[in-house]
């Protein structure tokens, strides 16, 4: 551990230890969500005392049990957040300092947690398309039918395939308490700051539930009309019409949750939801200048084929009890569909381009990425006979995937049809020692997968290497049935001297799948067979963790110092005409994250302050050796941020201020591009929301000061690309009117 790292811990764990001194009879828990039988959410406010359960754990031991970073963002937290931002992707960025900035796009490219790519869940659900990964897995839901927001931080397997940076796990409305009607309608509406018409932007929600003895159903519908972004001077923001936009897009969302109570502990649910975001197709893209510093923009026009985008539908059905045979038992089978259309283009330099079809510079194309997932999860926790303090966990998980990616406009595979399959036993044990003092954690994932790909021909493609061009044709590919699998273990050890006092250090290890398809459709030397073919080999990423976290009276404060590895990593690496490749090297992280937050002396106030520091080097030899060299860019790691925030809650009145700072980087190493070096900006929210007795009135407003900045992920990529240098959005002003009965 660098010196730097060790002065930051002292210090912080001095601070700690001193205001942890103080006892207090108030709740521990900042933020408490319910939880009923089946472990989801209700939608309403939580009731005091209740523990949290945090689903995508696997357990029902508190997360205070568990040797893991455990956030959760409950439902007032969530609402005020995505009021602000629009999107739950937005919310979770914001209050989380290791996240990345998001790109404020549809595509989430880049996002990361950790420096590694989380896991997008509803309800356990992933929403990843690991063979060819489209990166809209942030969006498919509306927020408004999301109960909380739980995060589990770093690399892990608790979840199955993914998460090597952490999960995201979206927890939709849950089952209404009271018998009878109940439900919820929003409507807000915004606008930039100069207001101008394009920038316009409505939302429309319902949410009606019922609840008659022992069946209940919940059934919803959103629509979201987002004009066009403008920054902090005034002028729109540019469009990313290849790889999808969140502005000048409507999007609907349909949800439903049908549940019976078999018993006093048993549980039934179906939940169903679908989720389309359409680009309106109103602008084009207008290229801005990097050299100068002047942004991509847009203006009216039409752009050439389909607008980008995106498809969800997802069906689930829960059988849950907390009482069979002394334990609760948790299954679950589900459904998933996606359906991704990217946007086209005519280039000169693309792997669009093939002259057996039209000249180079003429060809349009556009593709669409499919994807068709369907599994279950079983799960069964109870306590040990005969050994007090024990707590097992047994469980399986089976997921099936097919993927294939094909260029609609001239109807050819670009991603040959791929199908996966996944099954994963596990087991874990938790035993408490010395009254709940030491806790003793740990369980093993058997990972099996066997992949299924078809012979193919990759597609002819046209780059160019100064001075020349060149062509390259495609090339036949054995496809085959690699298998894969690998036991991750993971164990940690907790020590609880006081209640709301714990300190823990953690060993994990995460699986996945590299991006498969950026791989297979990349291949360009003859006669390769996928049987034997090691850059399609599982990422296994290991992270160790020591933390400590005081909750206790008016302080709820954490410190964590994790550092991570894998010997494949995947690294999205810019090839010629903005395609980005993936390239299997040995990545090493580390990072150290503090969280302190005060209830002040004045009632309802409180202030908080968030700071992540992240590090990451990567092998970039020719010939890898096995040791980093060089940092990991802005498309593979987020910045150093502090978030500083005060918020006020009483009575009918509540209202918060939040500033997230993203510091400065210079990146170093072996293969640099100083082009590529951070300025560091900052941005600051405020919302107020008043009860009004039929209903409440929220504004809300993101980036008040308008600044103007470069988005971090344009600012640190592609430096000769000006069609992907984009200002981030301008002041926002956000009116709401939220009505529950």
């Amino acid at each position: 551990m660098c010196s730097s790292y060790r002065r930051h811990l002292l210090a912080a764990a001095a601070l700690l230890a001193l205001a942890a001194q103080p006892a207090y009879a108030e709740d521990a828990a900042a933020s408490v969500a319910n939880v009923d039988e089946d472990g989801e959410g209700y939608d309403g406010s939580p009731a005091a005392g209740e523990e949290i359960v945090v689903t995508a754990a696997r357990s029902i031991l508190p997360p205070s049990a568990l040797p893991l970073t455990v956030d959760v963002i409950d439902k007032a937290a969530l609402d005020q957040q995505i009021a602000i931002s629009g999107s739950v992707t937005d919310a979770v960025s914001a209050l989380t300092p290791s996240f990345s900035p998001t790109r404020q796009k549809l595509s989430g490219a880049g996002e990361t947690l950790r420096g590694r790519s989380p896991l997008y869940a509803i309800n356990g659900i992933p929403q990843s398309t690991p063979l060819r990964d489209g990166s809209r897995d942030g969006f498919t839901i509306d927020g408004f039918f999301v109960d909380r927001v739980e995060l589990i931080y770093g690399s892990n397997a608790l979840q199955g395939i993914g998460g090597t940076g952490g999960v995201v796990n979206q927890v939709t409305v849950g089952a209404p308490r009271t018998e009878g009607f109940s439900g919820r309608v929003l409507v807000q509406g915004s606008a930039d700051a100069d207001v101008h018409e394009d920038g316009l932007g409505g939302k429309m929600a319902g949410l009606v539930q019922y609840k008659t003895g022992p069946f209940d159903a919940s059934v919803g519908g959103a629509y979201d009309k987002r004009g066009v972004f403008y920054d902090g001077r005034g002028n729109p923001v540019g469009l990313n019409l290849t790889q999808g936009e969140t502005q000048d897009s409507r999007s609907w969302s349909l949800f439903g949750r049908f549940g019976y109570a078999l018993s006093d502990t048993a549980r039934i649910d179906l939940i169903a939801s679908r989720f389309q975001l359409d680009g309106d197709g109103d602008f084009i893209a207008i290229p801005g200048n990097r050299a100068t510093g002047l942004p991509t923009s847009a203006v009216r026009g039409t752009p050439p084929g389909e607008p980008a985008a995106s498809r969800t539908e997802s069906v689930a059905l829960s059988l849950t009890d907390t009482e069979v045979w002394g334990g609760n038992l948790v299954t679950q089978i589900f459904w998933n569909r996606t359906h991704d259309i990217f946007g086209g283009e005519i280039a000169p330099i693309s792997t669009f381009q093939d002259p057996a079809i039209a000249p180079v510079g003429t060809l349009f194309d556009q593709s669409e990425n499919r994807s068709r997932k369907y599994g279950g999860k079983f799960s069964y926790e109870r306590a040990i006979p005969g050994f007090q303090g024990l707590t097992a966990i047994l469980g399986f998980d089976a997921l099936w995937d097919s993927t294939e990616q094909r260029l609609i406009a001239t109807d050819r595979t670009w991603v040959p049809p791929t199908d996966f399959r996944s099954l994963a036993p596990f087991g874990q044990l938790n035993l408490a020692l010395f009254g709940d003092t030491v806790r003793l954690a740990g369980g093993v994932r058997w990972e099996n997968v066997e992949m299924r790909i078809d012979d193919y021909r990759t597609l002819a493609s046209t780059t160019f290497v100064a001075p020349r061009q060149s062509t390259f044709g495609g090339v036949d590919v054995s496809g085959g049935s690699p298998k894969f699998d690998d036991l991750l273990v993971n164990g940690g050890v907790i020590f609880e001297p006081l209640e709301g006092i714990r300190a823990y250090a953690s060993y994990a290890e995460g699986f996945t799948v590299p991006d498969i398809g950026r791989i297979t459709r990349a291949i360009r030397t003859p006669g390769v067979d996928l049987d034997n073919y090691l850059d399609i080999s599982p990422i296994v990423s290991n992270n160790r963790e020591i933390g400590l976290e005081v909750k206790r009276g008016p302080l709820d404060a954490s410190l964590a110092y994790f550092w991570s590895s894998s010997d494949k990593g995947q690294l999205l690496i810019a090839a010629p005409g903005g395609i980005f490749d993936v390239q299997r090297l040995r990545t090493e992280i580390k990072g150290l994250e503090i969280n302190l937050g005060v209830a002040l002396p004045i009632p309802g106030a409180r202030v908080s302050v968030g700071y992540a520091h992240l590090d990451g080097r990567y092998d970039s030899d020719l010939v890898p050796d096995g040791l980093v060299d060089t940092d990991l860019d802005g498309t593979n790691i987020s910045p150093d941020r502090l978030n500083l925030a005060g918020s006020y809650e009483r009575g009918p009145l509540s209202l918060r201020v939040q500033t997230q700072f993203f510091l400065s980087r210079t990146f170093t190493g072996r293969i640099r591009d100083p082009r590529n070096d951070f300025g560091g900006y900052n941005v600051t929210d405020a919302a107020i929301r008043y009860e009004i007795g039929f209903g409440a009135l929220s504004l809300s407003a993101q980036n008040v000061f308008d600044a103007f900045y470069i988005d971090y992920s344009s600012d640190t990529r592609l430096p000769t690309d000006n069609l992907s240098f984009f200002a981030g959005r301008g002041r926002t002003i956000t009116l709401g009117w939220d009505y529950r009965f």
